[in-house]
C-alpha cells in the first residue's frame, strides 16, 4: 500500500493528518479535509479502516491538553443514540451505496447549521430544544452513523454541543471524551465485520500519526486566541463547506 503512493499522495497524507490534530481542537469542520483527502488516494471505504486507528491517537491528544474540561452529562445524553448509530452505520456500509448516503448527510448536516444560525442571530429561538431528549437522541443517532460511514461525525456533534452553549474549552474536551469512545467502540465493526483494518493500513497509520501532533500544536494554538463568538462563528462556517462538500462531491 505504502509502495504505491506517490510524492503527492505523501503530501496529501501530510495535509490531511495535520487537519486531524486541528479538528481535535475544536475545528470540527476541518475533520471533513483528512475524510476527502484519505478517500482520494486509499479509496472511500478503504480510507475509513486507514483514518480510524489516527483518530483515536488524535483523541488521545485532545485529552490530554484539554479533557479535564470534558462536560460529561452531554457525553452520556449522546453516547447511547451514537452508538447505536454506529451499530447501523456498519449494517449500512454493507447494503447501501455510499455515494447516494453522503448528500443525504450533507443536506441533513446544512440544514441543522441554519438553525444554528438562527439561533445565533435570535437568542431566545428554540431555547427549550437544545435540552429536549428527541434532539440530543436524533443527533446522537446521525452522529454515529456518519462516523461509522465516512468518520464525518465532526460537524454533526459540534451543533449538539453549540447548540447547548458549551464555552469553547468544555467543547473541546467534551468533544475529545465523545469521540474517543465512539471511536473505539468501532474498531471492532471495522476489523471483524468490515475487514477494513490490517497490518497494511495500520502501516500507514505508524508513518503519518506523528504529524498528528503537529496540527494539535496548531489548533490548540489557535483555539487560545479566538474569541467564544468568532469561535462559534467559524465552526458553523466550517461546519457548511464541510455540508456543501457532501452534497456536491459524494463519492469521494
Amino acid at each position: 500500500m505504502f509502495a504505491a503512493l506517490t510524492p503527492e499522495n505523501i503530501v496529501l497524507l501530510i495535509i490531511g493528518s495535520a487537519g486531524i490534530g486541528i479538528s481535535k481542537c475544536g475545528f470540527s469542520g476541518v475533520s471533513m479535509l483528512h475524510v476527502i483527502v484519505f478517500a482520494f488516494v486509499f479509496g472511500t471505504k478503504a480510507s475509513t479502516g486507514i483514518i480510524l486507528p489516527m483518530l483515536i491517537i488524535g483523541d488521545c491528544l485532545a485529552i490530554y491538553f484539554f479533557g479535564k474540561t470534558a462536560q460529561w452529562g452531554q457525553i452520556r445524553k449522546l453516547l447511547p443514540p451514537a452508538l447505536i448509530g454506529v451499530v447501523i452505520g456498519s449494517w449500512l456500509m454493507k447494503q447501501l451505496d455510499e455515494s447516494a448516503f453522503k448528500p443525504l448527510v450533507g443536506c441533513i448536516i446544512l440544514t441543522l447549521t441554519a438553525i444554528q444560525v438562527y439561533r445565533i442571530r435570535q437568542p431566545n429561538a428554540f431555547e427549550n430544544i437544545p435540552h429536549n431528549k428527541l434532539f440530543a437522541w436524533t443527533l446522537g443517532l446521525l452522529a454515529g452513523i456518519t462516523t461509522m460511514m465516512a468518520n464525518a461525525a465532526g460537524p454533526v456533534v459540534a451543533l449538539y454541543l453549540l447548540a447547548v452553549a458549551l464555552p469553547k474549552m468544555q467543547f473541546v474536551g467534551t468533544g475529545a471524551w465523545f469521540f474517543l469512545v465512539v471511536n473505539v467502540f468501532k474498531l471492532p465493526f471495522s476489523f471483524y465485520m468490515l475487514d477494513l483494518i490490517g497490518w497494511e493500513s495500520l502501516s500507514i497509520d505508524l508513518l503519518f500519526s506523528p504529524v498528528i501532533l503537529l496540527g494539535m500544536l496548531v489548533g490548540r494554538w489557535l483555539v487560545k486566541r479566538i474569541p467564544q463568538k468568532q469561535f462559534d462563528i467559524v465552526l458553523l462556517a466550517l461546519t457548511a463547506i464541510a455540508a456543501v462538500r457532501l452534497v456536491v462531491d459524494p463519492i469521494l
